[in-house]
């Protein structure tokens, strides 16, 4: 046989070598660490091309590939998953899209004009998740787009069908009433305490108070410190009077009305129910209108 040998020859076992998987890959490495270590009176080693597999040079090539699978291997199979983890799909972008895209549809406050602001964190990095044709997003039992949540996302088209969820985080910007300085718990609140900016609606679940009707004149339930938004819940109806107060009850019908003196037995708050006892004795509920008034409506 000649001086030179084919690959393919080579590979197919004529000389009792088997290079399998690693014929592709490996080959090339191969030929240039043998062609840095062979004697000057061996015939070079091409990546195609192989010399006669004379006896004398068989074990320095068996240690080039045994020079390959330690340093060259481990690279080219990082390499490999490198390039696979780069193809998988950006699911963090596509439950971030469907959030958007929902919120536009569905805005969480007709009423109120807010600029939605939608951003997505990545899945667990353990995760390995089989290819799928077709990934749908969706909205979890109980959760809702607003704050910080989770939107689902399930492979309804693939080998295996999985689900999984993605962390996210809704802002919703828009003007609210916001504490200018301090109030103390049991203070009125009043237009000089407060301010208008723009805030994140998001921030809390509690509803915020919109309507200046909602809270002027209220008592704060607790201190207000600076900045902190007017919600429900962080200011409560005023009381106006105490239980034992003499009030004036006024009952309305339809085409009249008549007013008659009474007591108050329990405290008053504008706008919320109380028992009142009658100069005659008879015991009745009525609503507060302010620190002498209870409206009895018959």
């Amino acid at each position: 046989m000649g001086k030179a040998l084919i690959f393919e020859r080579w590979n197919s076992g004529a000389f009792g070598w088997h290079m399998g998987p690693l014929a592709g890959g490996a080959l090339p490495i191969v030929a240039r660490i043998y062609n840095a270590f062979r004697p000057a009176r061996e015939p070079a080693m091409h990546e195609f091309l192989l010399p006669s597999p004379t006896p004398h040079w068989r074990p320095r090539l068996v240690l080039c590939l045994l020079a390959w699978l330690v340093f060259a291997a481990p690279n080219a199979r990082a390499q490999s998953q490198s390039q696979t983890q780069g193809q998988e799909p950006d699911y963090a972008a596509l439950a971030q899209t469907w959030a958007r895209s929902t919120l536009a549809q569905s805005p969480p406050d007709a009423n109120v004009r807010l600029r939605m602001e939608v951003t997505a964190g990545a899945l667990d990095s353990r995760l390995r998740l089989a290819p799928c044709g077709n990934v749908e997003a969706y909205l979890p039992p109980g959760a809702r787009l607003w704050g910080h949540g989770r939107v689902g996302l399930r492979c309804v088209d693939g080998m295996a069908r999985w689900n999984v969820s993605v962390p996210v985080t809704v802002r919703a910007l828009g003007n609210a009433w916001v504490v200018r300085g301090q109030v103390l718990a049991g203070s009125p609140v009043t237009q000089n305490d407060v301010v208008q900016a723009e805030v994140d609606w998001a921030e809390d679940s509690s509803p915020v108070l919109v309507d200046p009707a909602l809270w002027l004149g209220q008592t704060a339930s607790r201190t207000l410190s600076s900045g902190q938004v007017l919600r429900q819940g962080v200011v409560r109806p005023t009381q106006v009077f105490q239980a034992g107060t003499q009030v004036r009850v006024v009952a309305e019908g339809p085409g009249f009305q008549v007013s008659s003196d009474a007591q108050a037995l329990a405290a008053g708050v504008v706008g919320q129910s109380t028992r009142v006892r009658m100069d005659n004795g008879r015991i009745t509920s009525g609503t507060v209108l302010d620190a002498r008034t209870v409206r009895i409506d018959l």
